[in-house]
């Protein structure tokens, strides 16, 4: 694939060629250790590998397997449901790695001693992932920030995995004879530009600065994005604004606030629709812990690692879907689901739709029955996004992943609406604009 040839121009300036052969070599080795033995069993099974034991695999061979399989879990019109549902419990959480460790890189990163930069950093990490962990710390200028530092070797560890993929893809052809191999080998190549991009910070850096002066031309005040201080960051380290507030869903603290959390999301939501008309990108990733309710009512949108990029015709497929599914218009959806997927072959549409109605009518429709967590309602919004994802690749339709982002951000916002505001629907009240 050409993605392949472009590693090593993409990561030169951040890899040596002395780091790229140790790790390398040890994680072919680490790598190959773990999977032959498996790979063999099944291939002399015939079948496919169970779910939970590839993700267990995966899980065990650390950062790029575990963003493989959360791109398998987003992509449910490619890969089968039990492999969706089961890599859905993939989680990005690793054990701390030592604060000296910490020290080192940033003092590396930024070309400097910390003292000049920072009058504290907490040794304890507020957040640890498989490619970043995260600490708390104050700039000498006074103001209260999070760093984001880099994990070491993760960059030489992705480009050595994303070479030896090509096994893995390889054994999942064979396991899985009915996979769209176009397709497979899209969606890694796909995840290999998004482990890049979300190992450069400053490229994450640019996203923050993008993201404020969008709020900023609109005159939006009701949200705000942390500022990237950028004499304090670098490739590998990225130094926030750290923002103070709970999440939206998070029913204990608000309990005790006088705010409006309703009225809160609601601004947010309207935000986020026109950052997708007027914005260069969208938040991919606004999940419940990644919108903050500050003490003055605002809404802070944190960790822009994840952003998509759409066309207005994706967002207008996405909105005909959703009027499709509020009003049962299940020939629309269908039509919607056609407009943005990519066929191959001929699509019985009144069958499409059909399949479409019985799957909306078994998990008795879009906000109902709204769950009391957040984590019921994620589940929710898995369980509609796999069905349709599902359906779509029994009539032969792939979705591209940015159209599933866009998907599954919209049922999250719908979700937490009906927590704060039960009843409320999106298409019809007066509080929401779309900007379409």
């Amino acid at each position: 694939m050409a993605f392949i040839s472009d590693i090593q121009t993409t990561v030169a300036r951040n890899i040596s060629l002395a780091e790229m052969g140790m790790r390398g070599s040890w994680r072919v080795t680490q790598t190959l250790a773990r999977v032959a033995p498996r790979a063999l069993r099944w291939g002399l099974q015939r079948k496919r590998p169970p779910a939970s034991e590839l993700r267990e695999l995966f899980e065990s061979l650390g950062a790029t397997y575990i963003k493989f399989g959360q791109f398998i879990a987003s992509s449910p019109s490619i890969f089968p449901k039990d492999y969706v549902d089961e890599f859905e419990q993939l989680l990005d959480q690793t054990t701390p790695i030592p604060f000296r460790t910490i020290k080192r890189i940033m003092a590396e990163d930024l070309g400097c001693p910390l003292t000049e930069l920072f009058s504290y950093i907490d040794p304890q990490p507020l957040a640890s992932a498989s490619i970043a962990q995260v600490h708390a710390a104050t700039l000498l200028s006074g103001e209260d920030v999070v760093v984001k530092v880099q994990k070491p070797g993760v960059q030489a560890i992705i480009t050595t995995d994303l070479h030896t993929m090509y096994l893995l893809i390889r054994l999942l052809e064979f396991m899985l004879p009915n996979t769209d191999r176009d397709a497979l080998a899209g969606i890694v190549a796909e995840m290999y530009q998004a482990m890049i991009d979300e190992c450069d910070f400053i490229k994450e850096a640019g996203y923050l600065d993008g993201f404020r002066e969008f709020l900023d031309d609109a005159g939006i005040t009701s949200v705000v994005a942390p500022r990237a201080y950028h004499q304090a960051s670098g490739v590998r380290v990225l130094t926030m604004e750290r923002f103070y507030g709970c999440s939206l869903t998070d029913k204990a603290a608000l309990s005790s606030s006088s705010l409006d959390p309703a009225a809160s999301l609601f601004s947010a939501l309207n935000v986020w629709f026109a950052s997708l008309m007027a914005c260069d990108f969208f938040h991919a990733d606004l999940h419940s812990g990644n919108m903050l309710l500050l003490a003055d009512g605002r809404v802070g949108f944190i960790d822009f690692g994840m952003v998509g990029k759409v066309s207005p015709e994706t967002w207008q497929a996405v909105f005909s879907l959703f009027s499709g599914l509020n009003e049962q218009d299940y020939p629309l959806v269908a039509r919607s689901m056609l407009a943005v997927g990519l066929t191959r072959e001929s699509i019985d549409e009144p069958q499409l739709a059909r399949d479409i109605e019985q799957m909306f009518c078994s998990i008795n429709g879009v906000g109902v029955s709204m769950p009391d967590n957040s984590q019921s309602a994620d589940s929710g919004v898995n369980e509609l996004i796999n069905s349709l994802g599902e359906i779509a690749r029994n009539h032969g339709i792939r979705f591209p992943r940015s159209f599933t982002m866009l998907l599954k951000q919209f049922l999250y916002f719908d979700r937490y609406v009906q927590l704060l505001d039960p009843g409320a629907n999106l298409f019809n009240d007066e509080r929401v604009v779309m900007g379409l």
